[in-house]
């Protein structure tokens, strides 16, 4: 009989990392059942409506372009117009339709008081909805990103 130590092996080591892997597995599977179960809980309620002729989905909104060009001219969905045509076309839209639109469009060397012009003409023909048209510039649209900064002026 050899009286000797008894080597013992080394127990396991606590775990030191997370094992994400069950936790993404059940995320998937829960994820899974709410894009399954989100239409059915929209339309759980089944109805027959009846027919009208009132009941016919309204029109799209309507909208009228106004431009002004370099030199101040108006042009009423691209026809030129002296200023009071352009306020009778103005109040006809309004007539043929209240919730119409203006998109305004105008070139940027236009002084600032015709725009100002243009757009009394339409408040005046009770068109209040009026939209500014303008572009992004174009190093940003192409680069994807802000535009370059000017350089600083000479010393």
């Amino acid at each position: 009989m050899a009286f000797g130590r008894l080597e013992r092996t080394k127990g396991s080591e606590p775990m030191y990392d997370i094992n994400v892997t069950p936790m993404v597995d059940v995320m998937l599977v829960l994820v899974v059942i709410f894009i399954l179960t989100a239409p059915l809980l929209a339309s759980s309620i089944r109805l027959d409506l009846p027919k009208t002729e009132g009941a016919k989905p309204g029109d799209p909104p309507t909208f009228v372009t106004v431009v002004v060009d370099k030199a101040g001219q108006a042009f009423f969905n691209d026809k030129p117009v002296s200023q009071p045509e352009l306020s009778v076309a103005l109040q006809q839209a309004k007539l043929d339709n209240p919730d119409t639109e203006v998109q305004l469009r105008a070139d940027q060397g236009v002084p600032y008081g015709r725009v100002v012009e243009v757009m009394g003409e339409a408040q005046k023909a009770g068109l209040n909805r009026i939209g500014f048209v303008a572009e992004a510039p174009a190093a940003a649209s192409a680069a994807g990103g802000a535009p370059a900064p000017a350089p600083a002026p000479p010393r």
